[in-house]
C-alpha cells in the first residue's frame, strides 16, 4: 500500500508543478514559497502543540499528527479552480496553486523526521538530514529538468503519446535519483514539473490533459485504498479527538500561519487572507503520510490513520465545498481575470493558419510599404521570403516583384512546426506600450486575446491590462511550413 500510495504521490507532485504558468504565478512566488515551507512548518508546530497541551498527546506523536496533515492539496485546489472557473482577485489563484503544490515535499520532510526521531530517540543526524533533503531535492531537481529538455530540444518526438511517457520516465527518476540519496524526492519532482511545464514543450496541451487525468486516477487509488485500509467501527472511537484537531487546524492553525506570513508582505489584503486560510484542504498527501507513520516502527499511542482520515473527510466536504461561496462572500471573485491562463495548458482556442502566396508585377502591392496595404480582414503579414533571405516584416518594410508573403489568419487546423504559447501583457511589462515600441526579438505575436474577442496587432495596437498576447518562437516561424495558396 505504501508503495503505491508513493507513486501515486510523485504524479500529484509532478503535476502540481507541471501545470503551473510560472508566467502569471511569478508576482507571489515569493509569498507562495515562504507560505509553503514555513507556513507548513508553524502549521504543523501550532497542531503539535495544541494536541500535546490540549488532548495531551505525547510530544513527538502530537508533532507527528501536525506533519502529517500540515500540507495543503494541490489538486483539489487545481480541480477546484479549473472546474468553477474561480477566477480571483490580487492573484490569489497562482498563490494557491504554488503553494499547494510545492508543500507537500515540506510536510514530507517533517514527518520523515519527527519519525527519525522517535525511532532513535536523539537528534545525533538530525543536520545531515535536513541537508540531505533539501539540497539533493533541489539539485536533482532542477539537473533532471535541464537534461529532460535537453533532450527533448535535440530529439524531436511528434507522437503525444511518446511524449507522454518520456515525461512520466523524468517524473520517476526526478523522484528515484534524490531519494536513493537520502534527498526529498517529491521536492524533486515539483521542481522538475514546473520547470518542464513553462518550457515550450510539442503537444503541451495534450501532455498537461494527460497528466491531469493521471493525477484524478492516482487520487481515486489513494482514497480507495484509504478505505479498505479503514475500518468504519474505529470512528466512534476517535472521532472527537479528529474532530477537535480539524476545527483547531481549519480555524485556528492555518489562519495563524497565514496571517503571519502574508501580513508583512506589501499590498497585504485581509479579505484574501482569509480565503487563503479557507482554501487550505487537506488530501492525497495526508493520506500517504499517514499510511507512512502506520507502517513506521515507531509505537504511537493514538489511532493516526482513522483520525487522518476523519480530519481530509472533513476538509474535502467542508473547506473544499464553500470554497466558491467564501470567495463570493469575501468580494474576491472578478469577471476580469481568467483563472485559466494560471495553468500551462494554453488551448489552440483561436488556431493560425498560414498562406503563403508570390507577389506578382501587377499585384496592388508591388511596391508599397506593409504599413500602406489594406490587408484582409483579421490577417496579419508574419513572413517575406526575397530570394535565399527570410525577414519578419515592420511597417516600413517594402514588398517588392517576386517576394514570397506570409499571412497569418483564423483556422481550425494546426501549423506543423509552429508553437503557440501564451503570456499576459501585464508579465512582459508591455501594459500601456503600441506593438511598435515593444522589443522585436526571438518572439513574434500572433494575436491579442482581449475579452471575448480577438485582435490582430498592427504597429499602433496598444497592450491593455488583461490583454492575453498569443506568442510563437521567431526561428520556428520562419522554419514553419504554411499552405500555399
Amino acid at each position: 500500500a505504501e508503495q503505491i500510495c508513493s507513486v501515486a504521490l510523485i504524479f500529484i507532485m509532478f503535476y502540481g508543478g507541471f501545470g503551473t504558468n510560472w508566467s502569471t504565478a511569478k508576482p507571489v512566488a515569493v509569498k507562495a514559497i515562504v507560505l509553503s515551507s514555513l507556513g507548513t512548518v508553524m502549521t504543523a508546530g501550532f497542531v503539535g502543540l495544541f494536541c500535546h497541551f490540549v488532548l495531551k498527546m505525547a510530544l513527538l506523536e502530537s508533532f507527528l499528527i501536525g506533519a502529517v496533515i500540515s500540507s495543503t492539496d494541490a489538486a483539489s485546489v487545481f480541480s477546484i479552480l479549473r472546474s468553477k472557473k474561480l477566477n480571483l482577485k490580487y492573484n490569489t489563484a497562482p498563490l494557491l496553486e504554488i503553494e499547494s503544490g510545492s508543500n507537500d515535499p515540506f510536510s514530507y520532510m517533517l514527518t520523515v523526521i519527527v519519525l527519525a526521531l522517535m525511532n532513535s530517540g536523539t537528534s545525533e543526524g538530525f543536520g545531515y538530514m535536513l541537508f540531505a533533503q533539501i539540497v539533493y531535492g533541489v539539485a536533482f531537481g532542477f539537473g533532471i529538468a535541464i537534461a529532460a529538455v535537453f533532450i527533448l530540444k535535440r530529439f524531436k518526438i511528434s507522437s503525444a503519446g511518446f511524449n507522454a511517457i518520456f515525461i512520466m520516465a523524468v517524473a520517476l527518476i526526478a523522484y528515484a535519483a534524490p531519494a536513493y540519496f537520502g534527498g526529498n524526492g517529491y521536492l524533486s519532482a515539483y521542481i522538475t514539473g514546473i520547470i518542464l511545464g513553462n518550457k515550450r514543450i510539442d503537444n503541451k496541451q495534450e501532455l498537461v490533459h494527460f497528466f491531469d487525468a493521471t493525477t484524478g486516477l492516482m487520487q481515486m487509488v489513494l482514497f480507495f485504498l484509504l478505505g479498505l485500509l479503514s475500518f468504519p467501527s474505529q470512528f466512534p472511537a476517535i472521532a472527537l479527538t479528529a474532530l477537535c484537531i480539524a476545527l483547531f487546524l481549519t480555524f485556528v492553525a492555518r489562519p495563524l500561519a497565514v496571517f503571519a506570513i502574508l501580513t508583512p508582505f506589501k499590498g497585504a489584503n485581509v479579505r484574501q487572507n482569509l480565503l487563503v486560510s479557507w482554501a487550505g484542504m487537506r488530501g492525497a498527501a495526508s493520506i500517504v503520510f499517514a499510511i507512512m507513520a502506520v507502517i513506521n516502527p515507531a509505537v504511537t499511542d493514538n489511532d493516526i490513520f482513522h483520525t487522518v482520515l476523519f480530519i481530509v473527510l472533513f476538509s474535502i466536504l467542508i473547506q473544499g465545498t464553500l470554497i466558491p461561496v467564501v470567495a463570493k462572500k469575501l468580494k474576491l471573485t472578478d469577471s476580469g481575470e481568467d483563472v485559466m491562463r494560471t495553468f500551462t495548458d494554453y488551448i489552440d482556442e483561436v488556431p493560425v493558419q498560414l498562406i503563403q502566396f508570390s507577389v506578382p508585377a501587377a499585384h496592388p502591392w508591388n511596391g508599397k510599404a506593409v504599413k500602406d496595404i489594406q490587408l484582409p480582414p483579421d490577417s496579419l503579414l508574419v513572413l517575406l521570403t526575397r530570394g535565399d533571405k527570410r525577414l519578419i516584416p515592420n511597417g516600413n518594410t517594402v514588398v517588392r516583384e517576386g517576394d514570397m508573403l506570409v499571412l497569418s489568419g483564423n483556422s481550425t487546423d494546426k501549423v506543423d512546426g509552429v508553437r503557440l504559447y501564451e503570456r499576459g501583457a501585464e508579465a512582459s511589462g508591455w501594459v500601456g506600450k503600441t506593438v511598435s515600441e515593444v522589443p522585436s526579438g526571438e518572439e513574434f505575436i500572433m494575436l491579442i486575446k482581449r475579452g471575448g474577442r480577438v485582435v490582430i496587432p498592427r504597429g499602433n495596437t496598444e497592450f491593455k491590462e488583461n490583454d492575453v498576447l498569443v506568442l510563437t518562437d521567431a526561428k520556428e516561424l520562419v522554419a514553419a511550413k504554411p499552405t500555399k495558396l
